[in-house]
């Protein structure tokens, strides 16, 4: 629920998996980790927090996203701490990692997220609804193409019935360079997810510094034996342990708490 003029949101919760959490978007002046520490990041959802918070005084940010989370379980164990937190800003993404197992079925995935967005928004806060990327450009995900159009049609079609923000990250052509992409080719680097924040923003109506619409300059000529090589090292480093993941039914996000459970004030350096 926003307010006129520049007061905004008074609090905001962020749900999702690794895209919300904010991989690969590292947290300013972080010192390194320490052997065995789990690194944590910044992402979209943090910076647009720290834009709400701007405008704001008393404005209180939670975000419960957990890396490599299905939609199952951001509906069991996210949604239903989103709804109790009661915020006036609630920002919704899942499915990514479902759309990527076999056997996903995209319709059933829908009636589960509409089910969400229909309490969520039973709160009388404002949702935001995502599309993801196109994935034409990936090599191994082109194969999935339809699968994700259709999920993401559905997520258009729940949207419009449930009165929802909606970010079309499809139509974003910035985020189809790889200079938005970190080197495992699933999640953004730090620019991507300035994009994001931008266009979030802008859905919102909320003034940011940021435009979304970016065209990179030209890149050189990339020899093709230089990117057969990076193919083959993306496969052994990035691809293959995912796979790896996938069989032994394992997670990246197992064990691992939401980076801020509560609803409380962003630190003093934001």
């Amino acid at each position: 629920m926003t307010k006129e003029g520049i007061m905004g949101y008074r609090s905001y919760v962020a749900v999702g998996d690794s895209f919300t959490e904010g991989l690969n978007d590292p947290l300013p002046d972080a010192p390194p980790p320490a052997p065995g520490e789990v690194v944590r990041y910044r992402g979209w959802a943090d910076r647009v927090a720290e834009r709400l918070a701007l405008l704001e005084p008393d404005f209180r940010y939670a975000n419960l996203a957990v890396r490599g989370k299905l939609i199952d379980q951001i509906v069991a164990d996210q949604v239903p701490v989103a709804v109790g937190l009661k915020p006036d800003l609630i920002s919704f993404c899942a499915g990514g990692n479902d759309l990527i197992r076999p056997g996903a079925d995209p319709d059933q995935m829908a009636k589960k997220l509409a089910a969400a967005v229909r309490d969520l928004r039973a709160t009388g806060a404002d949702v935001v609804l995502f599309t993801g990327t196109d994935p034409r450009d990936t090599p191994i995900m082109r194969q999935l193409r339809g699968k994700f159009a259709i999920f993401f049609m559905h997520v258009r079609s729940i949207a419009d019935l449930y009165g929802c923000h909606l970010v079309d990250m499809w139509s974003m052509q910035g985020l189809r360079d790889w200079r938005a992409w970190s080197g495992d080719r699933l999640h953004m680097n730090a620019e991507g997810h300035r994009l994001v924040a931008a266009r979030v923003l802008h859905v919102l109506g909320v003034p940011g510094e940021d435009d979304w619409r970016k065209t990179w300059p030209p890149r050189e000529r990339v020899d093709p034996r230089a990117k057969r090589r990076e193919d083959v090292q993306w496969l052994r480093e990035h691809f293959g342990p995912w796979i790896g993941r996938r069989l032994r039914g394992t997670s990246s996000g197992d064990g691992l708490a939401p980076k801020r459970p509560e609803l409380s004030p962003l630190p003093p350096a934001h």
